[in-house]
């Protein structure tokens, strides 16, 4: 890692890219990246909302690079925009290259969570 390229946002969620996760070249299955990704939006959401949260749209990711097998996967999230229900995250995902010693972003998107009541009905997110 470069200084100019440095990760946005909060580490949210670290893990280890495993063969299971893989296809035949070795290459991580984007949906596996992604859904890590959902993780951590889930995981930040939450806590801002002191609540239940659920995904309600990802929009502009685009894959950068290849997570490989045995790369460190780590999640950053950043709260970019808070309404009165949705919590919208700047989220990024980098692989740490253990072999290299290096670590790449390799996918960035915007996803949006909404906050909801134990109805499952959407809810204020609280002031923090």
């Amino acid at each position: 890692m470069t200084d100019a390229a440095k990760p946005r946002g909060e580490l949210t969620l670290r893990t280890l890219a495993m063969p299971g996760d893989a296809n035949p070249a070795g290459d991580i299955f984007g949906g596996w990246v992604m859904a890590q990704m959902d993780l951590a939006s889930g995981i930040r959401a939450a806590e801002r909302a002191k609540g239940r949260v659920v995904t309600a749209a990802v929009k502009e990711m685009a894959f950068e690079l290849p997570v490989k097998i045995g790369d460190t996967l780590s999640v950053y999230t950043d709260i970019d925009r808070v309404g009165r229900t949705s919590i919208t995250l700047i989220v990024e995902a980098w692989a740490h290259r253990s072999r290299y010693n290096q670590q790449e972003k390799v996918t960035a998107g915007t996803f949006i969570m909404v906050a909801l009541d134990e109805e499952g009905k959407p809810k204020q997110v609280p002031e923090e």
